[in-house]
């Protein structure tokens, strides 16, 4: 091989390298400045979320901070940690925000974002991903109608066990003619995060650091 050649192919790799490092460094420096605004833009969004399922006068602490990771829960159907997010008013705790997942969807999981009071009463809960289908099974997020919220003032002590299923299973949940299997797995799993939080609360009253639950 020539040296020429030998020079113009180390010239070549020498530009590669150059501009292998700039585009690098360009990316570093663009994911460095839209990081911080992303994170801001995702709590708020988050923090918006929440304020739908537990009102503001309910708590007056900072609630994205306010937290305790929860290891995998078959109640909550978690199979990763998640994060609870606890409210407190002056001080005093008074409901907390749980990750749910319902793995028995009509066209796989449902996640859900469920708030309880510390009396044990649901808050609110709203639908966070799904993929049920559209015009019939998607009935269950906010944005489709309100069936989302007869879980409003629901509770262990309201309402029975056996009555927590959809009217066709005998129980006193609302549904879609053409579509049960999609409110019978919410149903079932608001039942399971509040038998969760019955019994977990005491862990629960005690936020003032970030602590694990375990299954």
């Amino acid at each position: 091989m020539s040296e020429s050649i030998i020079k113009h192919a180390l010239k070549t790799a020498a530009t590669l390298i150059a501009f292998a490092f700039i585009g690098t460094t360009m990316l570093a420096y663009v994911f460095d400045i839209t990081r911080a605004p992303i994170e801001a833009s995702e709590r708020e969004a988050r923090l918006a979320l929440f304020k739908q399922i537990l009102p503001e006068s309910n708590y007056n602490n900072a609630l994205l901070n306010e937290k305790i990771e929860i290891a995998p829960n078959e109640l909550l159907g978690n199979r990763l940690p998640t994060i609870a997010n606890v409210a407190k008013l002056d001080n005093h705790f008074s409901g907390v925000i749980l990750e749910a997942v319902a793995h028995d969807g009509y066209s796989g999981d449902i996640k859900l974002l469920i708030a309880i009071n510390a009396d044990g009463t649901v808050s609110g809960v709203r639908v966070l991903a799904h993929k049920e289908t559209p015009g019939l099974g998607d009935y269950i997020d906010i944005a489709r109608g309100n069936w989302i919220k007869l879980f409003d003032g629901e509770s262990l002590h309201k309402t029975p066990a056996k009555q927590w299923q959809v009217k066709k299973d005998g129980g006193q949940f609302d549904y879609m003619v053409g579509a049960t299997i999609t409110p019978r797995a919410v149903v079932k799993a608001v039942f399971k995060a509040l038998q969760f939080f019955e019994q977990n609360k005491d862990t629960l009253f005690e936020p003032t650091k970030v602590q694990a639950i375990k299954d």
